[in-house]
């Protein structure tokens, strides 16, 4: 349990919020019925500037479940239309740092698959030509650092589809650690899966400024070890 909530807050101002999510915790509520990530944060803020009623904070996308890192709410109805449109449009640059047991094919490619969203297994598959139902997932891989028996990848994603890092390392013989889902041999102690949500950038859609917030690397000996060979 995450005692202080505010410490996972990164990046505050009057139309944005950019917090750290923890592995484990849902942005949004879902058939679980725990408590998600954005109710806490309208706790947080409600105490905190002491405000009245119901606090307004906007999902502007999401991360799944097992993934830690950087994610991003609006404060206002403003501040998430224009974030909202920012995604559409892609003008959000997102970085991803992934642990896999097996090194990928190149240093560093980019690769296109066509992914298929089984809802009832809450799982997509990726095939390298057009299917029905299918949508193009495109990203960028880069390999940062190498151990005895892991490796650490840098991804980023020029496409947004669901599980799509997920299922793209996994055809390309990389599942990422602990994602039994994608041919993970076994799980990480904490249910968590060894990616993280590391970078994201974009220019403010209200006050023009550039925005670049990086997530801290997690509390963990793996992590550390990876990170410290790409120092």
């Amino acid at each position: 349990m995450i005692v202080n909530l505010e410490s996972q807050i990164l990046y505050e101002d009057n139309h944005l919020l950019i917090v750290l999510k923890r592995p484990g915790e849902i942005v949004q509520g879902d058939k679980t019925g725990d408590e998600p990530l954005v109710e806490k944060l309208k706790g947080i803020l409600k105490v905190k500037y002491n405000k009245p009623g119901n606090v307004f904070l906007g999902v502007v996308h999401r991360l799944d479940r097992p993934v830690s890192g950087v994610v991003v709410f609006a404060k206002t109805g403003k501040g998430l239309s224009r974030m909202s449109e920012l995604f559409r449009k892609g003008e959000v640059h997102k970085t991803y740092w992934a642990i896999t047991a097996h090194r990928p094919p190149k240093n560093e490619e980019t690769i296109t698959h066509h992914l298929v969203r089984n809802e009832k297994q809450n799982k997509s598959y990726a095939y390298a030509s057009a299917r029905p139902n299918s949508k193009e997932a495109r990203l960028t891989y880069r390999l940062l650092a190498s151990s005895e028996r892991y490796h650490l990848i840098e991804v980023e994603l020029h496409t947004g589809r669901h599980h799509q890092i997920r299922c793209q390392l996994s055809a390309i013989g990389c599942p990422i650690r602990g994602d039994l889902k994608y041919g993970a041999p076994r799980s990480n102690a904490d249910g968590s899966i060894s990616l993280l949500s590391h970078r994201i950038r974009f220019i403010h859609p209200i006050s023009g400024t550039e925005i670049d917030v990086t997530a801290p690397i997690p509390d963990d000996n793996l992590w550390r070890t990876l990170n410290a060979i790409t120092l």
